[in-house]
């Protein structure tokens, strides 16, 4: 591996085109995987790509000019002060704040190098060049605001907004309150048993503990094994899995929590008034994410709690 400074002229050309094919088929991968769900900024995309197959083109017949034909193969893993991306673009679908971050940073990492290029270059014509490039990468951003202003419209960007939702519902909202309602009310009766049976805070605590800690291990995998989101387009499944067992967890966690209060009343008092909240949250979710009229979540989560929550004073009282 070379430093930057260790370079030709030559080689600094061969590195500037290998890195512009790069970033041009990495904006090909941008379009091909944000047009089903987002047409409008893949056709922004689409139109970066073309900028720097422009530029690409331009190093090439200087490089010619200047060179010959044969251009050696400098990648960036080749020369230190890269910064190694994460290959954002293999995952489906993708998402579309990831993507314009990255492509941000692209640009960014773009045009420091075509300013550092330019100034320690000695051949008039190919600094030129490289500052021109620099410019021009200098504006990208502006470039791609323009370009979202001509192709997203009110009504692309509001049919782009829309499935942005959907997609954070798939990834992150479903998995997340299936977690939080199997943490919240699954754990409800082993908790409530443990307490009325033993009458000890710290007693029902470790069982509430060991309850959350192993339902969120269980749901999270369960999770990342059910599919691998390349077909039903819920995201990373291993991102599902974290998700879902940290939710879990968390719901669980909270109404075991109080029982770390010595005074098993009024452990038990403030554990009650968790799960409550925990109820009103998972009921708020469904009507906010769902599409579920509040009544019918209040009701359904509040029946599924009343029960497993007697269920489990039933039996710790027997």
């Amino acid at each position: 591996m070379k430093s930057f400074d260790e370079l030709t002229e030559r080689e600094v050309l061969a590195l500037a085109i290998s890195l512009e094919e790069e970033d041009e088929r990495v904006y090909a991968d941008y379009v091909e995987g944000l047009r089903q769900d987002f047409p409008a900024s893949a056709a922004v995309f689409d139109g970066m790509r073309e900028e720097e197959s422009g530029h690409r083109r331009r190093l090439i017949e200087l490089y010619q000019q200047k060179f010959g034909e044969h251009i050696p193969l400098i990648r960036r893993q080749d020369v230190r002060g890269f910064v190694q991306r994460k290959p954002v673009w293999l995952v489906r679908p993708l998402g579309l704040d990831t993507v314009r971050k990255q492509a941000s940073a692209i640009e960014i990492e773009t045009r420091r190098f075509y300013e550092k290029a330019a100034r320690r270059t000695q051949d008039a014509s190919i600094r030129q060049l490289l500052d021109d490039l620099a410019s021009e990468e200098r504006h990208h951003e502006e470039r791609a605001d323009e370009l979202g202003k001509a192709k997203l419209g009110g009504e692309a960007k509001h049919a782009e907004d829309e499935a942005n939702r959907r997609l954070f519902v798939l990834q992150i909202v479903q998995p997340g309150l299936a977690g939080l309602m199997d943490g919240s009310v699954s754990t409800l009766a082993p908790v409530f048993a443990a307490a009325f049976a033993t009458r000890n805070s710290w007693d029902a605590f470790v069982v509430g503990l060991a309850a959350s800690i192993g339902a969120g291990i269980s749901m999270g995998f369960a999770e990342a094994l059910s599919d691998d989101g390349s077909l039903t387009g819920r995201g990373h499944p291993w991102l599902r899995g974290l998700v879902c067992g940290a939710m879990t967890a968390l719901g669980g966690i909270g109404h075991t929590l109080p029982f770390l209060i010595h005074d098993f009343r009024v452990a038990f008092g403030i554990a009650v008034a968790v799960v409550l909240a925990e109820l009103g949250a998972i009921t708020w979710i469904r009507s906010r994410y769902m599409d579920t009229p509040a009544l019918s979540a209040a009701v359904q989560v509040g029946l599924g709690g009343v029960l497993v929550f007697m269920t489990g004073i039933l039996i710790g009282s027997s």
